[in-house]
């Protein structure tokens, strides 16, 4: 403890010494990564004086945040009349909550970007006049039940979470006891295998998670291996969640149940739909009656416990680590990790799931970083075989199984991933049936897929240039009158509604409604059934892929059945959130600056090899394969 009050006295001493006295400040707290200055004047602040901020947080290399002092705030109902007069009527402004615990005016707009204003005029003037920081957020064009429900979290349980981030500032801004002599990593899972990813990153100093992932198969590898004794959930410094998808954060909450209490790291769309995700997982495993490795409680726990960044934000998270998250293309605030360790000892950046390539739904992976020495990459689509078509070429391929379908009087059903592959498939078949390449017919979705899409248009920042412009014009991309959601109640009529189109999950045919569809139209030799995200080794979807024909379900009676299988089977790559072979080796061409090190991983063993073989001769690279439970000394 004493170490980390020199620390921090050292750090007020800077602030106090380089402030303006007139400012009066009244104390200076430390909110996580944040400083947060409470000031009487903070309009003092503004205008001549942000050099002064700026300078600050040059010396000390830390985020500093300025609030109006509690005792000086206007009441609530002084302050709301206020903001409701500077801000202007262009913004469409829903509501407004005041955080008395945190001195926040949470300020919900359709329009955010009127509520900060010009260089951040309006967001100045709030605060100025109120002494309540505005904290503004959008309010989602449709309605999401999962980012109501977030946000009420944040609200009810206000002054636990302010406990939370003031331990974690204490954590964050210790003083750094150990030299930074060594720097390791272990593969705790997704090594020489696709599926619950968990890296932990070593220094003397400091624990780091990458990803908390689980396999979403039943053959008793579902679990990351946190039962080493490296992985002490009280040392741990830090979790970073690069997306959600289950094999990326199915196990976060687990990590609360055995007692972590310390901080997630992640963007904000990544925040709401991993909490939607986690949920559902624990639906279907309640279903299926498996044991439940979590609760709801848990995932509460873990929620509450998130700090979220934006893209290319530099954050500390422990006296010796800073972290960055970069676009990374695969779903929806997926994002790329960049670790500088030490004093410019060596930097790390871990890929995640990426997409080297522009989609319909987003733009490509970030491949230019300050500086990088370790590479950590994903070879999902690393064999030889694996040179996915174009996205014109998937799309013909797609409308030509569509109409062919349709011809025959059948069903498309297509298992997809509630986040991502879902959203992209559907933008692709209404654009089809806009340009009359396939008839237009029913578009039936079932699974997660409206609220996924709510969050979507929440957060437009995060899409694509051509996506993001049409929520900003106040357009939904992924609703049309044909699009239909369902809610399980009317399946059979549905498969009887023909010519249709039937999108649900999961996309591995891993548990969800698809399951039931393709029970309904597994004997049904008109229809078809089309894979459009990977097959993880061992899934029914990847066990059809490999030629399965006899099909058991579990009916609506609680009797084993079995289905012939008869449906035309397809695959259709090109719509993968992940880069294929090409793309791999043009992301480590292109990638500036150019590693010493590349690490594989979330790859399955043959190809991953056969990859690193061929990487080790066409670029100067020194490449690892390890393999789960491999300690791996970076430095």
């Amino acid at each position: 403890m004493e170490t980390i009050i020199r620390n921090i006295i050292e750090i007020r001493k800077v602030i106090f010494e380089n402030l303006p006295k007139e400012a009066e400040i009244t104390k200076i707290e430390f909110e996580g990564p944040r400083i947060v200055i409470y000031s009487k004047k903070p309009h003092i602040f503004f205008n001549n004086n942000e050099e002064t901020i700026k300078n600050i947080v040059k010396i000390l290399k830390k985020r500093i945040v300025v609030r109006g002092d509690p005792d000086t705030r206007l009441n609530e109902r002084q302050a709301e009349k206020i903001i409701r007069e500077i801000v202007p009527e262009e913004a469409g402004l829903y509501a407004i909550y005041f955080n008395n615990i945190t001195g926040e005016a949470e300020i919900e707009a359709e329009k955010p970007g009127y509520v900060i204003g010009k260089d951040g005029q309006t967001f100045k003037a709030i605060l100025a006049k109120t002494l309540w920081y505005p904290k503004v957020s959008r309010k989602p064009p449709i309605s999401s039940r999962t980012i109501t429900e977030v946000r009420e979290l944040y609200r009810s349980k206000a002054e636990e979470r302010l406990n939370f981030l003031r331990d974690l500032g204490l954590s964050i801004y210790r003083t750094q006891l150990f030299k930074d002599d060594y720097v390791r990593i272990i593969g705790l899972g997704s090594f020489q295998e696709v599926g619950r990813s968990a890296i932990l990153v070593q220094t003397p100093e400091s624990r780091i998670l990458l990803d908390s992932g689980v396999k979403t198969t039943s053959n008793g590898d579902e679990f990351p291996y946190f039962d080493i004794d490296e992985l002490d959930v009280e040392k741990l410094d830090a979790v970073i969640i690069t997306h959600a998808h289950l094999d990326h954060c199915g196990m976060l909450p687990y990590l609360y149940k055995y007692g972590y209490r310390g901080p997630v790291y992640m963007t904000e769309p990544t925040l709401h739909l991993t909490k939607l995700l986690l949920e559902d997982y624990l639906k279907i495993a309640e279903k299926d009656g498996r044991p439940l490795p979590f609760t709801q409680r848990d995932i509460a726990d873990a929620v509450l416990h998130t700090y979220t960044l934006d893209y290319g934000e530099v954050t500390d998270i422990a006296p010796d680590v800073r972290l960055t998250l970069y676009r990374s293309g695969h779903i929806l605030g997926s994002a790329i990790v960049h670790l500088h360790i030490g004093n410019g000892l060596i930097n790390i950046v871990y890929t995640g799931d990426f997409k080297f390539a522009r989609t319909a739904l987003l733009d490509p992976a970030i491949y230019k970083f300050p500086r990088v020495e370790v590479l950590l990459m994903e070879s999902t689509y690393s064999g030889y075989e694996d040179i996915l078509p174009n996205r014109v070429e998937a799309e013909m391929i797609l409308s030509e199984i569509v109409v062919r379908t349709f011809r025959r009087g059948g069903v498309v059903l297509i298992p997809v991933l509630a986040v991502g592959r879902a959203q992209e498939v559907l933008l692709v078949l209404k654009r089809a049936m806009d340009k009359k390449i396939i008839p237009e017919a029913p578009i039936f979705i079932e699974g997660m897929i409206n609220e996924v899409a709510a969050i979507h248009t929440t957060f437009p920042e995060y899409l694509s240039q051509e996506i993001r412009e049409l929520v900003y014009r106040g357009e939904n991309p992924f609703t049309a009158p044909n699009v239909i959601i369902l809610k399980g109640e009317e399946r059979e009529s549905v498969v009887n509604t023909r010519p249709s189109i039937i999108l649900a999950t999961s996309g591995m045919l891993t548990g969800g409604p698809v399951l039931e569809y393709l029970r309904l139209l597994a004997d049904d030799d008109k229809s078809s059934l089309v894979f459009v995200s990977y097959q993880v080794e061992g899934t029914l979807g990847r066990k059809i892929l490999q030629g399965l024909k006899k099909l058991t379900f579990i009916d609506n009676r609680g009797k084993l059945e079995v289905r012939n299988l008869k449906m035309e089977i397809h695959r259709v790559e090109g719509f993968s959130g992940h880069s294929d072979r090409r793309q791999l080796l043009g992301y480590l061409k292109h990638i500036s600056p150019q590693p010493k090190k590349v690490i594989l991983n979330h790859g399955e063993k043959t190809k991953m090899m056969d990859f690193a073989r061929y990487v080790r001769k066409q670029f100067n690279y020194d490449v690892y394969t390890p393999r789960n439970l491999d300690a791996l000394r970076l430095l």
